[in-house]
């Protein structure tokens, strides 16, 4: 899946060997299947600091031609849409974008374009996010709660969700222990500008001492919270009441104590939202629920079509 424009052949968040550059709209696994070493890549300098640390490839950037324009996303740090002008007309990538504001993130841009290529995460009319703010309150009351009972341990995407994690804590006085990799990430995150509180288990200091003399809450990577539910509670005797906070929480059960619905994608209704600001002429939607994602949009009255992933764009 790529898009054609000027001298370019842009490789969309994947692979594509008839592609002369990859443009990378984030730094989550499911975005950068295309980074090769010593390959040149358009993305954002957070993206590109996040892909150092994550994966350990130096990411080498290239100069922007006339016409394309890097736009905020909204997602998480870094997070950025690709628009492109050719003699066809103009065109946007959304990637993963969030239209609600988080506080880790850069909050997103709009701009007009005749086509627009869209992710379809959550492509159904049914899923429906509440508000936010809401959901982060929701996090904070049940957290304090649990704290009365013994330790509340979160499972969460080292990238992104655990970041907002901690931010929601911290609002709240509340400095939590985290993982090797949300420690990792998080101090790319300072070094781009955005300060997190948290104890690293890392680092044996005085923090981490401080942090879990009594009960404590700590973010950990997602796969890993059963394993280290049963970890923690043996190793410091206290009850362990187990969460994760993610979108998927909507149509997905985790097997945690609780889960939080908190996103960084948009719904159906937020992509309605979003394409509305955009007005292209046609939409082609991309992800796993492309079909389904076209089909709603079309009996909307949106000119939505799914993307074959082999198909190259030059604009119209």
């Amino acid at each position: 899946m790529g898009v054609i424009s000027g001298a370019y052949n842009i490789a969309l968040d994947g692979r594509d060997p008839s592609a002369n550059v990859n443009f990378v709209s984030h730094a989550h696994s499911d975005h950068t299947s295309g980074i090769r070493r010593g390959r040149s890549i358009i993305a954002s300098d957070a993206t590109k600091s996040l892909i150092k640390e994550r994966y350990g490839i130096e990411a080498a950037g290239t100069n922007l031609c006339s016409g394309i324009r890097l736009l905020n996303a909204g997602h998480i740090l870094g997070s950025r849409q690709l628009y492109a002008e050719s003699d066809c007309g103009s065109m946007l990538y959304s990637g993963d974008y969030l239209l609600q504001p988080s506080p880790v993130a850069e909050r997103i841009e709009f701009t007009k374009a005749d086509i627009l290529i869209i992710d379809s995460t959550y492509p159904e009319r049914s899923v429906k996010f509440d508000d936010r703010g809401d959901v982060t309150d929701n996090i904070s009351k049940y957290t304090e709660r649990k704290l009365d009972k013994g330790i509340v341990l979160f499972g969460a995407y080292a990238v992104g969700k655990a970041q907002e994690l901690i931010s929601i804590f911290n609002e709240k006085g509340i400095l939590p222990v985290v993982d090797r990799s949300i420690s990792r990430m998080s101090r790319v995150y300072a070094k781009h500008c955005i300060r997190l509180k948290y104890a690293s288990i890392d680092e044996n200091n005085e923090a981490l001492e401080e942090a879990t003399k009594g009960n404590f809450v700590g973010i950990v990577s997602m796969h890993r919270l059963n394993e280290l539910k049963g970890k923690i509670s043996g190793f410091y005797g206290k009850t362990v009441f187990t969460a994760v906070a993610t979108g998927f929480a909507k149509i997905m059960r985790f097997g945690a104590d609780a889960q939080f619905a908190l996103s960084d994608h948009a719904d159906f209704y937020q992509a309605t939202e979003y394409i509305d600001n955009v007005c292209p002429e046609k939409i082609y939607t991309v992800g796993k629920g492309r079909e389904v994602f076209a089909q709603n949009l079309a009996d909307e009255g949106y000119n939505a079509f799914p993307m074959d992933p082999s198909l190259g764009i030059c604009s119209r």
